[in-house]
């Protein structure tokens, strides 16, 4: 069994910028991937940004395409999002993911084990 814990969120204003955390324990031998998905009220979950734990290639959604930076440190089994010019639609619940990926790197199916989740909060 793998162990996430996020860490990081909270209010900012439009414009500002976050740093979310996500510690892996347990298993995490058995992980081939990791990522962020954000859940808004009203909506599906949607992927944020991931990557395999054995690259740094990071994969990004549309969203966080130029304004998020996904970044892994295999030594500490830690993952970060760096979260730039943040915009009240950012606003939801953000979620570490680890799991096998057998498929797309973002397809949320591919992941089986969650975090609880982090609050972010953007002000317009």
């Amino acid at each position: 069994q793998v162990q996430l814990s996020e860490s990081g969120g909270g209010s900012v204003p439009a414009g500002g910028s976050l740093r979310l955390s996500c510690a892996a324990s347990g298993s995490t031998s058995s992980v081939y991937c990791m990522g962020w998905f954000r859940q808004v009220l009203g909506r599906e979950r949607e992927a944020v940004a991931a990557m395999y734990t054995s690259s740094n290639n990071p994969y990004y959604g549309d969203a966080a395409k130029g304004r998020f930076t996904i970044a892994q440190d295999r030594t500490k089994n830690t993952l970060t999002l760096q979260m730039d010019n943040l915009q009240p639609e950012d606003t939801g619940t953000d979620y570490c993911a680890a799991g096998l990926c057998p498929s797309r790197l973002l397809d949320q199916s591919g992941y089986n084990h969650w975090g609880q989740g982090t609050q972010v909060f953007v002000s317009a």
